[in-house]
């Protein structure tokens, strides 16, 4: 298909060009954390997966250089679902992923997920400064729905064998695992996201499962080096590594 984008548009490479994305000049644009997600996320050649939220879908489409069966994507707002469905098919990836969409908290497909993982909104209800736009308001803002419903939903799709990963800012861990526990969740992987060396983390990267078990936790992620160039690691990520497969 016609790889220019519109006027209000902008097209975006990744991965050395392995993967494209449109997105809005105006409105929600991803940042650093959907590359941090995706690289984090271990994937199994017959993995269902689910995304809670996909914005312009670009967790999924970084993931599928990764091995997975199918994933479905949920999308509530309509000028995402309708952007995330477009760079479905500009990667040519129709066979793999099925953008929706639906209200997440609405979802009810009666069946459950090998994978589920979500960017959830950072900012909670009556924190942060809303932004002009609806859109962006709505993809970082928890105005449809909080972390707790994300976690609850999370929990119900989930297969009794799966993984669920997120990433979620450092400031509000307590809440994250809060909504975690009470939704049967338990931690079986984590790794935390610094700016620099000796910083505070910014981000932490999770992943979840149903059963209770000794979680691995993984070298902390440095982003920035002093004089301000990205880490190696860094570096490997936004180039698109693939990852080994979970354990059995």
């Amino acid at each position: 298909m016609d790889l220019k984008p519109a006027d209000d548009e902008t097209l975006d490479r990744f991965y050395h060009g392995r993967i494209r994305v449109l997105q809005k000049k105006k409105g929600y644009r991803f940042s650093l954390d959907a590359p941090l997600l995706a690289d984090f996320i271990q994937t199994r050649a017959d993995d269902e997966g689910l995304e809670l939220g996909t914005g312009s879908g670009i967790i999924a489409l970084l993931l599928s250089i990764k091995p997975f069966r199918h994933i479905t994507a949920l999308e509530l707002q309509s000028s995402l679902f309708e952007l995330a469905a477009k760079n479905v098919r500009l990667n040519g990836l129709g066979d793999r992923i099925t953008v929706l969409q639906q209200d997440l908290v609405a979802f009810c497909p009666e069946r459950t997920y090998d994978l589920v993982f979500a960017n959830p909104p950072y900012h909670a209800q009556g924190k942060g400064n809303l932004s002009g736009s609806i859109e962006k308001s709505v993809a970082k803002h928890e105005l449809k729905c909080d972390i707790f419903a994300i976690m609850r939903k999370t929990a119900e799709l989930l297969s009794p064998r799966g993984r669920a990963c997120f990433v979620f800012p450092e400031a509000r861990r307590a809440e994250f695992s809060e909504a975690a526990a009470v939704s049967g969740l338990g931690l079986r992987r984590e790794r935390t996201v610094l700016p620099r060396s000796g910083e505070r983390p910014s981000l932490f990267l999770t992943e979840f499962g149903l059963t209770e078990e000794t979680p691995r936790i993984e070298r902390p992620l440095v982003l920035l080096q002093k004089d301000g160039e990205y880490t190696r690691a860094a570096r490997e990520i936004f180039a698109g590594r693939k990852h080994a497969q979970p354990d059995s």
